[in-house]
């Protein structure tokens, strides 16, 4: 690990809850590796295992209404130019956009399971000026679970916490799988029921 990377561990380690709630928010470290990290610290006894899936979901969530709004208030042109400081690139906007017109607002929850497009599904959620509060419900929603699992994960491997990718995989990898699943399950739903509210030309 780099000394830059583990300074920041040593300052959030100094923040206990907060500092969590710091590294989900600004995203610099993957969500996966601040979790990780966290999961340690309930397993040395510097946090509770509540205390820290607050903090984490809390973290989380400001992290996501923070792209909605740029997306909502800044638009494409916005994300173009200065997308790349807060590491999203037009190709990630490109692939949620196609996501969220495709699926709808309920790819929300099931997209925060899938890489690449869990980020950057809420900026066209904003763009598209979802409803705040359904947003936010979808979100917390998917949050909580991954929150859980990665401090679990991490609490489990102790010292060993940075070999939390491979430790996720068995456990990533089926979610992804069902969170495809679910998603289009939801597309037939929504398609079956536009279909059924046709009216007939009989």
């Amino acid at each position: 690990m780099s000394h830059f990377v583990q300074s920041i561990f040593d300052i959030l380690t100094s923040l206990g809850y907060f500092g969590i709630a710091l590294g989900l928010m600004v995203e610099v470290i993957p969500s996966e590796i601040v979790l990780a990290y966290g999961g340690y610290l309930i397993s040395i006894g510097e946090i509770s295992f509540p205390g820290a899936v607050i903090a984490g979901t809390i973290g989380g969530i400001i992290a996501q209404w923070f792209l909605y709004w740029l997306g909502r208030y800044g638009g494409r042109p916005f994300l173009s130019k200065y997308g790349k400081y807060i590491l999203i690139r037009p190709h990630h906007v490109d692939v949620a956009e196609h996501w969220f017109i495709k699926y709808g607002t309920g790819v929300i929850f099931t997209a925060r399971f899938i890489p690449v497009v869990r980020h950057a599904i809420s900026i066209p959620a904003g763009i598209a000026k979802m409803s705040i509060v359904k947003f936010t419900t979808y979100t917390i929603l998917a949050i909580i679970p991954w929150t859980i699992l990665f401090l679990y994960l991490g609490m489990t491997l102790g010292t060993k916490w940075e070999h939390i990718n491979q430790a996720a995989k068995p456990f990533v990898t089926p979610t992804i799988i069902i969170a495809v699943v679910v998603s289009l399950g939801y597309i037939f739903f929504k398609w079956k029921n536009k279909k059924s509210d046709v009216p007939s030309n009989k």
